[in-house]
């Protein structure tokens, strides 16, 4: 068989450096799943897209329902702060997961840090 021949009957991807960012979902140390990073989807969206569940019930930020802890990366916040969040949370790492927007590789305690 040639070499030609070899390359259309196997799907070889190309060979690529390039590390994805990846947002992990944790409950303490326990990896409960992982999905690439994708520009523009909050915590919630990538959270479904790895199987695991972030409870939610405004989806505005008010309520505080989806809040998890942000343990690695960056998840910016708005300002003004929302009703579900304050300073004292925000400092102990608290993120709430309906109008997160990850930047890059992130993991995320699903537990909230109080």
């Amino acid at each position: 068989m040639s070499a030609h021949a070899v390359e259309a009957t196997l799907d070889l991807e190309p060979f690529n450096d390039e590390v994805r960012p990846v947002v992990r979902f944790l409950r303490g140390p326990h990896l409960l799943g992982q999905t690439p990073f994708v520009s523009g989807r909050t915590l919630v969206e990538h959270a479904i897209e790895a199987g695991v569940e972030i409870p939610t019930n405004c989806t505005s930020g008010t309520c505080g329902a989806c809040m998890v802890t942000l343990m690695l990366g960056e998840v910016p916040l708005p300002d003004p702060l929302p009703p579900g969040l304050d300073d004292f949370l925000v400092d102990e790492g608290a993120r709430l997961g309906c109008i997160g927007l990850p930047d890059g590789d992130v993991d995320i305690d699903l537990r909230p840090p109080i």
